[in-house]
């Protein structure tokens, strides 16, 4: 099903803004053995086509991957991608999620690219029931915000996967929020993924792209800096106001999508938790592909 179509499907469903039974979640929850906190990590996706091409940014995700396979294997991986927008918040319930190509003017060999990960009906069920912000879903998979990256992570594809919807219709603090109130996930084996990018203003980007220059515009550097000092002092909820990093926020996120992500990752961090910076490019005029881990 197409990003549009799904949106048209489920915009007449009710939303019921009530608080999250903790008590109740972590018990459901106590059937996946606990473990010590996973990571939790934001990549800066960018293009589609970095799913098949090697450079810089690709080699760093096999890096990564690589430690996160010598570590605790996750029990089931929860992206949320910028690429899955809906009214309210759905979680995919698939036992099969397919792999969404949502997108368009790639060569042949992208729309060939499979993930078969297994989903994890259970753990989307369990959310379900005692998260009365989440619905569930099987009419959508897994997009190119989370197949593209989890190909250099976990390319065996043998890890569960969910995502987790992006509600267009909420403030950012509320996202910010309601992240937090699934930290107590990562105890339980689940390694959560934000995806999207710090920095996204294609149409900003499109002329260096179109004459293959690299170059990042001024203002898109500036605020990529800005986002990285404010993650540093350890103020992550003043990332939900972007806007007082003057004109280049508002350059930087000229739409949510790419930014809410961030709030998800950081949202679950706690207190004393490093974050270790993985990669920081910023290209083509305007893209971050600033990535990072918390944990």
């Amino acid at each position: 099903m197409q990003r549009r179509q799904f949106l048209k499907s489920v915009a007449a469903l009710p939303f019921a803004a009530t608080a999250m039974n903790l008590s109740q979640l972590h018990t459901t929850a106590a059937s996946f053995p606990k473990t010590a906190p996973m990571p939790v990590l934001f990549i800066g996706h960018g293009s589609p086509m970095n799913a098949l091409e090697d450079n810089a940014f690709t080699r760093r995700l096999r890096q990564l991957g690589q430690q996160l396979r010598e570590g605790p294997r996750p029990n089931t991986i929860l992206v949320v991608s910028a690429h899955w927008q809906t009214r309210g918040t759905f979680v995919t319930g698939n036992q099969r999620p397919a792999t969404i190509h949502d997108f368009g003017g790639f060569p042949q060999a992208l729309f060939d690219m499979q993930y078969p990960a297994p989903g994890s009906p259970t753990l989307a069920q369990s959310i379900v029931e005692h998260v009365e912000e989440v619905h569930s879903t099987n009419d959508w998979g897994l997009d190119h915000g989370t197949w593209t990256v989890l190909h250099h992570l976990y390319p065996q594809a043998d890890v569960p996967v969910l995502q987790l919807s992006l509600d267009y219709t909420k403030p950012l603090d509320w996202h910010f929020d309601f992240a937090r109130q699934l930290q107590f996930l990562r105890e339980r084996g689940v390694l959560i993924v934000g995806s999207g990018n710090i920095v996204h203003n294609l149409r900003e980007s499109m002329p260096r792209f179109m004459n293959s220059d690299p170059r990042p515009h001024a203002w898109a550097t500036e605020f990529d800096h800005w986002f990285k000092s404010q993650v540093e002092g350890g103020d992550y909820r003043a990332l939900v106001r972007y806007e007082q990093a003057g004109a280049s926020g508002r350059l930087a996120v000229p739409t949510l999508d790419h930014y809410l992500p961030t709030l998800y990752t950081l949202g679950l961090a706690g207190r004393q938790e490093p974050v270790q910076h993985l990669f920081e490019e910023v290209s083509y005029g305007g893209i971050s592909m600033r990535t990072f881990m918390v944990g």
